[in-house]
């Protein structure tokens, strides 16, 4: 007779779970560091599921948001109340080098990748150059104040507020302000499935 063992479990990937309960909590990683005792760059790397945290890392974070620690284990799929909010000052942001150009990351983390949108904000004569994406991405980009040149595999098009160009991005790309004041939009990232 001849026993096999089941095939290990892989532990549980909380790091979904994780990050859509800090942001329905609208808590930002440091104020969610701060509150659990579990530093900023472990939170990250769980969120990023690059670390399994241990039993007393659950059950601090589990505290700190208020829930159950099956709750924070349960897997990619939280039970959410069906409003969550993000506080302004939550919200993060990423800043080109010269710092004329912001993008405010207004999508949730579980869908980085898939479907993101921003808030764009360029200011006059800054550029946010990018290199292409996978095949088969595009942007959406609506102005809502200002006017942005937007270039993309040689053709260029200037969009004034309320304009949305649409075009891909799997080549070299960029959006620029030839204006003399800051101008500002909506940035929607649609990855190929």
């Amino acid at each position: 007779m001849t026993l096999t063992r089941p095939a290990a479990a892989e532990p549980p990937k909380v790091g979904l779970t994780l990050a859509a309960l800090r942001q329905a909590k609208a808590l930002s990683l440091d104020e969610l560091s701060r509150q659990a005792g579990v530093s900023k760059s472990m939170l990250s790397q769980i969120e990023r599921n690059q670390a399994n945290p241990t039993v007393a890392v659950v059950w601090r974070l589990a505290n700190a948001l208020g829930v159950s620690m099956a709750d924070l284990l349960g897997g990619d799929k939280p039970a959410l109340p069906p409003v969550t909010t993000v506080a302004a000052h939550a919200t993060p942001s990423l800043r080109s080098p010269d710092g004329l150009c912001e993008l405010r990351i207004l999508g949730p983390i579980e869908l980085a990748g898939t479907f993101e949108w921003y808030e764009l904000i360029i200011q006059a004569q800054g550029a946010l150059a990018s290199e292409a994406h996978e095949p088969g991405s595009r942007e959406h980009l609506t102005v809502l104040d200002g006017e942005l040149q937007v270039s993309s595999g040689g053709i260029s098009s200037l969009l004034t507020a309320g304009d949305t160009a649409r075009y891909a991005v799997d080549q070299a790309h960029e959006i620029r302000n030839l204006g003399a004041v800051p101008a500002r939009g909506l940035l929607v990232v649609l990855h190929p499935a």
